[in-house]
């Protein structure tokens, strides 16, 4: 069942691929952005996990901190140089989706058909231009998993989400500004 606007977001305590303990809870007071992604060798999640490395410093300015789930176990996660390097955002291993389930997660062939019949080679051949990993599942990951997206504010309430209805649907780097330029949340609260 997908998530709502305006309630708070599922807590976790989890370890990190880096062995560190993330405690949503821990992160009330900040913006933060939680994203799910596919596999590691999916190059729609590795561009956009490259394109949210480059502006870190920006958003850390704004007080948004990231939080990344892939699907992918953890050994396969550690075995990516370019997966190790995005510390020290954390990336969370979920291979048996159970966060992805909490949150809201989907899984469609049709979605995931459609965006590797219409832009596969193109964004693979985008990861390989940048030394991105591109390959094929290695630990009976999904091709149907559909990514999500989830903006909370500092009292960590969704004010912002994006269930994708495509592999390339993300949150615009203008939309997560807009997020963080608005200046309260006042009268809007979680259910």
């Amino acid at each position: 069942m997908r998530l709502s606007l305006n309630v708070s977001a599922p807590r976790f305590t989890l370890k990190d691929v880096f062995g560190r303990t993330i405690d949503l809870a821990s992160y009330e007071g900040k913006r933060v952005l939680i994203a799910f992604f596919r596999h590691t060798g999916c190059p729609f999640c590795n561009m956009r996990v490259y394109t949210l490395q480059k502006y870190r410093e920006e958003f850390l300015s704004k007080n948004l901190e990231m939080i990344f789930f892939f699907e992918s176990k953890e050994k396969t996660i550690l075995n990516s140089s370019f997966h190790k390097g995005v510390s020290p955002i954390p990336i969370i291993a979920d291979p048996e989706k159970v966060w992805y389930g909490i949150y809201g997660l989907e899984e469609s062939a049709r979605k995931s058909l459609y965006s590797h019949l219409t832009s596969f080679i193109q964004m693979a051949v985008k990861a390989k231009l940048n030394n991105l990993p591109v390959h094929a599942m290695p630990d009976g990951e999904s091709i149907n998993t559909i990514p999500a997206e989830f903006l909370l504010d500092e009292k960590l309430i969704i004010r912002e989400l994006k269930y994708a209805t495509h592999l390339n649907d993300r949150f615009s780097v203008e939309e997560i500004r807009a997020f963080l330029d608005r200046k309260s949340f006042v009268g809007n609260t979680a259910t």
